[in-house]
């Protein structure tokens, strides 16, 4: 739109977030937007740059081209937008074959919406044991602090013969249970453990489980580099607590040309690049044209009156021709934590701060006297309570 046909730049950034290994308040972005770029153009490009990077500062020859996954598929086989394709253990919907199951627990939740899924363990009859998966166990309290209400499993046996416990063992019945061990391609000696309710809540538990276990049990080679391009997200996702639809990267991301006739339900034109089951860098096509634009406002329930208020400049430079364009940002701090086997970013950024936010080199955040907020015309909208009155005087 400035009538810059394209840019590269590395920002800092200021985002406001959970803190995580993974995540500061402050970071440094790679950012590059271009006109005229189809996605294929995109991906192909920052495969060019990824490779380049890790040639010549690590020495290493990346294959290409970067496998894809949709973003659909990735949630289904592995719970997560961002899979770590480096070992199995891939998830198993099991909602068809246990929706009039016995077991209320399954089949309630398939009724309610929900759905019910298998994580294999290969051999977790003789890794993992009871107490581990039952109320009180490491396992247990790992699903359940992702939001679980519970963890039920299954060990299978010879012969295609398994064990359960009480209610489970009751509720499913033999037709079933071949069901569940032929789409689970379960063997002898291997543990499946289910998750059930809500689809967010079991792809979320199992992705945490599938992850624990799979670097406990020595799965996850820690030498490879799997890169994965995540592609067609969904443009949008419901927010519960505001009741309406919310961009799932942002409101400028180009809807799937293919599904213009429900914008609601339409694929984004959006891609992240995941490396080891973390996502490095994300981007996508941008809208251009103002139609699309008021009907993806109209979406997130912005009215014409808000939308023109709020992005009216935007709207009003559609009118001029804006040219196709999309682009990618990356995490620097991030990509340079994964190339030097760090385990956190604090590792890899000057002046890290704490779970807290706080940095405890320079004390930051600190207090600002008056005269800096003057300088600044700033006002502080602080009201100190009675208590804190009385604690200064």
């Amino acid at each position: 739109m400035s009538g810059c046909d394209r840019y590269y730049q590395i920002a800092r950034c200021f985002r406001d977030e959970d803190l995580r290994a993974d995540r500061q308040p402050e970071f440094t972005q790679l950012d590059m937007e271009m006109s005229f770029m189809s996605q294929e153009e995109i991906l192909d490009l920052n495969e060019q740059l990824i490779c380049k990077i890790f040639k010549d500062v690590k020495g290493v020859e990346l294959p290409r081209p970067f496998p894809r996954m949709t973003y659909k598929d990735a949630m289904e086989r592995y719970g997560s937008d961002r899979p770590d394709t480096r070992f199995g253990m891939e998830l198993s919907n099991v909602s068809d074959v246990l929706a009039d199951s016995g077991f209320k627990v399954f089949s309630g939740s398939i009724k309610a919406g929900g759905v019910v899924k298998i994580l294999p363990v290969p051999g977790g009859n003789d890794k993992v044991s009871n107490v581990q998966i039952k109320p009180g166990g490491d396992l247990f309290k790992e699903a359940t602090e992702a939001g679980a209400k519970g963890l039920a499993f299954i060990r299978v046996r010879e012969n295609g013969e398994f064990d359960t416990i009480g209610a489970l063992k009751k509720g499913i019945t033999e037709e079933q249970g071949k069901a569940i061990l032929e789409r689970t391609n379960a063997q002898a000696g291997d543990l499946l453990l289910f998750g059930a309710g809500p689809e967010d809540i079991v792809n979320i538990s199992l992705d945490r489980l599938r992850l624990v276990l799979g670097k406990r049990f020595g799965l996850i080679d820690e030498n490879q580099l799997n890169f994965l391009w995540v592609v067609d997200f969904p443009m949008f996702e419901w927010n519960a607590e505001e009741q309406r639809l919310e961009a799932i990267h942002h409101p400028f991301t180009a809807p799937n040309p293919e599904d213009m006739d429900d914008i609601k339900t339409a694929r984004a034109v959006a891609y992240d690049i995941v490396l080891n089951g973390t996502e490095i860098g994300g981007g996508s096509l941008r809208i251009y044209q103002r139609d699309v634009q008021e009907k993806v406002f109209e979406a997130i329930g912005l009215s014409d009156e808000e939308a023109n208020a709020k992005f009216g400049f935007l709207l009003d430079a559609f009118e001029f021709g804006t040219p196709p364009h999309g682009g990618i940002a990356y995490g620097l701090d991030r990509l340079v934590m994964i190339m030097t086997g760090e385990d956190s970013k604090r590792d890899t950024i000057a002046f890290p701060t704490t779970q807290q936010a706080r940095c405890l080199l320079t004390d930051a955040p600190a207090g600002v006297d008056l005269k800096q907020l003057k300088e600044l015309e700033v006002a502080s909208t602080y009201k100190p309570k009675k208590k804190d009155e009385e604690e200064d005087e």
